[in-house]
């Protein structure tokens, strides 16, 4: 019999998960012996650019559905326009549609399947730019390309359609910020403080 199997459907958030002290790495170890952990991550990719992976990872009526999902995007969304990544930016009522069309997808491939949705992370705005800086020194741009009150906002959409939808989701964009020192215990490398 074949065993059960996660699937991690995001961004690069996502793509890293198997990386040292990683949430897929830790939920692919809580469910060794019970299921398969599978990633999905693409880096860069915001909601508009998932919609395409859809039919390839969740057929209609697939055989051989995961029995939960994850989907965690949001972060690239939440880019600002007339920023550096602007091109990643998803307008926030269509960011909220898109997830919508990937949990109708998810559940048409399987209506048993436990979808959860996760909120993009805080931004930490000093560490981001401090990074652009050591990057690019005064070529740096002044104005940051995401902000955390912006990409709450996308974490709200989230968290309304979850409620809508009676999903369950994970708040990381609240949750992380409620430790002291978050953007140093929580966040590294790329998501601290180089682009999503």
């Amino acid at each position: 019999m074949k065993r059960p199997h996660f699937l991690l459907f995001g961004d690069s958030i996502t793509e890293q998960s198997f990386g040292p002290a990683g949430w897929g790495a830790a939920l692919a170890n809580t469910y060794s012996r019970k299921a398969d952990v599978l990633v999905r991550g693409y880096g860069g990719y915001n909601t508009r650019w998932a919609l395409f992976l859809l039919n390839s990872l969740f057929p209609p009526n697939c055989l051989t559905p995961p029995a939960a999902a994850t989907i965690f995007f949001g972060a690239n969304d939440a880019a600002i326009l007339g920023r550096t990544s602007e091109r990643q930016h998803v307008p926030i009522n269509e960011y909220k549609v898109n997830l919508l069309k990937i949990v109708q997808q998810m559940k048409n491939c399987s209506s048993a399947m436990l979808v959860v949705l996760i909120t993009p992370p805080p931004v930490d705005e000093h560490g981001r730019k401090e990074y652009a800086r050591s990057l690019y020194g005064e070529k740096a741009m002044e104005l940051p390309e995401r902000t955390n009150e912006i990409t709450g906002n996308y974490a709200k959409q989230c968290i309304d359609l979850a409620k809508e939808l009676d999903l369950p989701y994970v708040d990381l964009w609240s949750l992380m910020q409620e430790t002291e020192g978050w953007q140093k215990k929580f966040l590294t490398g790329r998501q601290c403080s180089g682009s999503q």
